[in-house]
């Protein structure tokens, strides 16, 4: 509960709904995988939204850019979340997962580049339906994948990065939870407890992150508790 808002704040500070963390945390407290990927996807679908909401007003989105993913990544992430995974497999695969979270939070990969250059349509649907596909699969939005390529590609630059992200992170949640839903798995109701929670940090996060906050200290935390939860599913 106490590092629920800080892991949301984090997230939506950079355009990210927040599920590789979340997922990192109810790894740490041995929640049962059907129960931490519509947890995940839900409270992506607020904190993205918020995120999304105050980088949009601060003129940062593509709409052209974020359409070319999207197209291919919605109808992927609601297959990918009608698939069921062995439980043990499912927790190898978001340990590599949280791999990818933890050198984003310290910025070990995706900087601006003072250039861009145009999308072709055939690698966003590519992109797009890889990772939406997975998004619905694991639990998260794709935001943690999107972002750097976008970055190392030179799409665009972090600001509109961020943007796209935040948009593409909602609907792949949306895609994967529906997904998930229509297979036959229930939300528990302490996930709507956890959506308030996130909220304060999501909401704090989305507003200063639009508004140039870089906070070292806290990311260094995170990529720490993310470490751990990496560790605890790899070896056990």
């Amino acid at each position: 509960m106490a590092l629920l808002p800080v892991v949301a704040f984090l997230y939506s500070s950079v355009g990210h709904g927040g599920a590789s963390g979340y997922l990192a945390l109810m790894a740490l407290f041995s929640f049962a995988p059907e129960t931490m990927k519509p947890t995940a996807l839900l409270l992506n679908l607020f904190v993205a939204a918020i995120s999304f909401y105050y980088y949009y007003r601060g003129g940062f989105f593509n709409k052209k850019l974020f359409s070319t993913f999207a197209v291919a990544s919605i109808p992927m992430a609601f297959l990918g979340g009608m698939v069921e995974l062995d439980a043990i497999i499912y927790k190898k695969i978001l340990a590599v997962l949280l791999v990818f979270a933890i050198l984003k939070m310290l910025n070990v990969f995706g900087k601006e580049k003072s250039y861009t250059r145009d999308i072709k349509i055939w690698q966003g649907l590519l992109v797009g339906g890889a990772i939406g596909f997975f998004s619905g699969l694991i639990g998260i939005g794709g935001g943690i994948i999107l972002t750097p390529l976008i970055l190392l590609l030179h799409w665009g630059k972090m600001k509109e990065a961020a943007a796209v992200s935040a948009l593409f992170i909602w609907v792949n949640s949306a895609a994967g939870l529906i997904g998930q839903i229509s297979s036959g798995v229930q939300l528990e109701k302490e996930s709507f407890i956890l959506i308030a929670i996130a909220l304060i940090g999501g909401t704090l996060g989305g507003y200063y992150g639009s508004k140039k906050i870089n906070n070292k200290n806290l990311r260094y935390i995170l990529a720490f508790v993310l470490m751990l939860a990496s560790f605890k599913l790899f070896f056990t």
